[in-house]
């Protein structure tokens, strides 16, 4: 009797993971049963939104149920996260972002309370792009090169620069270039990316940290020079503007990237349908050509993927953030 129980042991093993994999199978099958929310922690009308409802509009086709943007703005994107951090971890709830959502609750302070934990509060979905982030000068500044910047700075001219807004990544890549330079060019945030836009082509600020889709067509009229690409590498819609590094400035490299992210413990299987899905939409050939209005490349891959790169902005941009001492104050 004593032989028989290892073999009862481990036939009862090999049953409870059987039954595992069927319920997880039965979970990935029913999966969606109803409508699915993405949420965007941003008004309507800027880039994050339209490439949501891009994507939200091609996921409903594939999963045959309906797939709603809904805006939660507030607070830099801290009041649509933490209300997708505490929903139900269903896979009907989920955060479409872009990466402001990793340093938001750093420069914020807000009591954990009304913030959210972004690198452990979420269950990442899939990267679904990336977008070229620009260093525009205004022609009235003199100035078309970084060199002629950062020369004309040392030498006492006042500069400023605008951002979407304080803390986010585009304010850390002016403070690390500032810190690199040895120049100080006065930030003036702004309350998203139009109205940094808006006022560096009126010549309110001489410089601006923006995404490239917003200030294309200034560039295209020469209202805008573009400088320079803070990405690692450069940007193939705007492939004779160097990089930053390129430049001698190996360590300012901010990015912008958007994801999808689903609340912490949500089931793999339904995470897989999802990501999957994603993944085919992003490879449809419209999807692309509509990203590229928004100087944006789509991406995909693996969750995997998306919690490095969360993870990597986390610890180096966060970094630069505590070293400086950036608040959204």
């Amino acid at each position: 009797m004593r032989h028989d129980r290892p073999r009862r042991l481990f036939l009862a093993a090999t049953a409870m993971a059987a039954l595992a994999l069927a319920a997880g199978s039965a979970v990935a099958a029913a999966y969606p049963a109803k409508t699915v929310t993405m949420v965007v922690a941003y008004p309507p009308g800027g880039d994050t939104d339209a490439m949501a409802r891009l994507y939200a509009d091609k996921l409903s086709a594939r999963l045959k149920q309906p797939v709603i943007v809904e805006n939660r703005p507030g607070a830099g994107g801290v009041v649509g996260a933490s209300f997708v951090s505490r929903a139900p971890a269903d896979g009907y709830t989920l955060l479409y972002t872009p990466n402001p959502f990793t340093l938001a609750p750093m420069v914020l302070k807000l009591a954990p309370a009304a913030s959210y934990d972004p690198l452990h509060g979420f269950t990442p979905v899939i990267q679904t792009a990336v977008q070229a982030v620009l260093l525009v000068a205004n022609p009235a500044a003199g100035v078309k090169t970084v060199p002629e910047m950062i020369a004309a700075a040392r030498a006492g001219k006042t500069f400023t620069y605008g951002s979407p807004g304080a803390g986010s990544p585009m304010h850390v890549a002016g403070e690390m270039l500032n810190r690199a330079a040895g120049v100080k060019i006065q930030h003036v945030p702004y309350k998203g990316v139009a109205p940094a836009v808006n006022d560096v082509v009126a010549g309110h600020v001489s410089f601006a940290y923006v995404t490239l889709g917003p200030v294309a067509q200034y560039i295209n009229t020469g209202r805008l020079i573009p400088l320079a690409i803070t990405d690692a590498k450069r940007s193939p819609l705007l492939p004779n503007v160097p990089t930053l590094a390129e430049l001698g400035y190996k360590d300012v490299v901010v990015g912008a990237w958007h994801g999808v992210m689903a609340p912490r413990g949500t089931p793999p299987e339904v995470v897989k349908v999802l990501n999957q899905q994603l993944n085919e939409v992003i490879r449809l050939p419209d999807v692309a050509e509509k990203m590229a209005t928004f100087g944006a490349i789509p991406v995909g891959g693996a969750p995997a993927a998306l919690d490095k790169v969360n993870a990597g902005d986390y610890e180096r941009l966060g970094k630069v953030i505590r070293d400086l001492g950036i608040t959204a104050e």
